[in-house]
């Protein structure tokens, strides 16, 4: 009897320890220990299918994955199985069988990102992996002026990182919002899909508009030079969580 299912995982993981998702060689990857962990839980080898490639240190609320295995284990049910063999830092919050046509990747509709700024002119330990530590303020109205120039359809060569293969550079961007709460700052930002490191590079270039080293209105200009030495630095992979997902099948 042929028990072959699309399982889709929803994950959630603290990527500190890793290399990023993607299996590496000599590199600890999430998607090698959630592989390791499936094998462990069927003696099964399977192919795990990601949303998209978290870099290393950055983290997820939201991952999505997707695999074919032949189970009798309630598609449901997988996240409780699988969890006694994740490591600590790694767990699956969601799980389900779904159509056979599910991919983790080409079915999603849109991301939504978030990035973590805390403002001190003292470290924080216990934020040090999570959050991009700034030690002075940024005016977050012009932070928002600047973020409107990068919402819509564009070509985003100037946002985007080093040892990027990726053909078209043209990306949408839904929305760009930025949250301060007393220390914190949150921006959180929504598109179909991203360029490699393209939301730490908005974020940089942001931050940099916050701290007066750029005006607002330069984004414009930094968009249409397709260049990526005009636009900010990198912001630091701690601060960054792949929060959700989106997909038609779950509206």
């Amino acid at each position: 009897m042929n028990n072959m299912k699309n399982i889709m995982l929803t994950l959630e993981y603290d990527g500190t320890n890793y290399s990023g998702w993607q299996i590496q060689e000599n590199a600890n990857s999430i998607q090698a220990e959630i592989q390791k962990a499936i094998y462990t839980l069927t003696k099964k080898e399977v192919t795990l299918i990601g949303a998209g490639r978290t870099d290393a240190k950055v983290h997820a609320l939201g991952q999505v994955a997707n695999f074919f295995i032949e189970t009798s284990i309630p598609g449901e049910s997988f996240k409780y199985a699988l969890n006694e063999y994740l490591p600590e830092d790694i767990k699956a919050v969601y799980s389900n069988e779904v159509p056979k046509d599910f991919h983790a990747r080409f079915s999603a509709i849109k991301k939504r990102y978030r990035y973590k700024i805390y403002l001190s002119d003292v470290e924080r330990p216990l934020l040090r992996n999570y959050a991009y530590q700034i030690d002075r303020n940024l005016d977050i109205n012009k932070m928002k002026e600047a973020s409107k120039y990068l919402i819509g359809t564009h070509n985003f060569t100037s946002f985007e990182g080093r040892r990027s293969f990726t053909k078209s550079k043209i990306r949408t961007l839904h929305s760009i919002e930025i949250h301060k709460r007393d220390e914190f700052i949150d921006i959180v930002v929504e598109g179909e899909s991203f360029l490699r490191n393209m939301v730490r590079i908005i974020t940089g270039t942001l931050v940099e508009v916050g701290t007066g080293k750029k005006n607002p209105s330069e984004i414009k200009l930094i968009l249409e030079a397709q260049d990526r030495r005009l636009s900010g630095h990198t912001a630091p992979p701690q601060g960054l969580y792949l929060e959700k997902v989106f997909y038609d099948i779950f509206k």
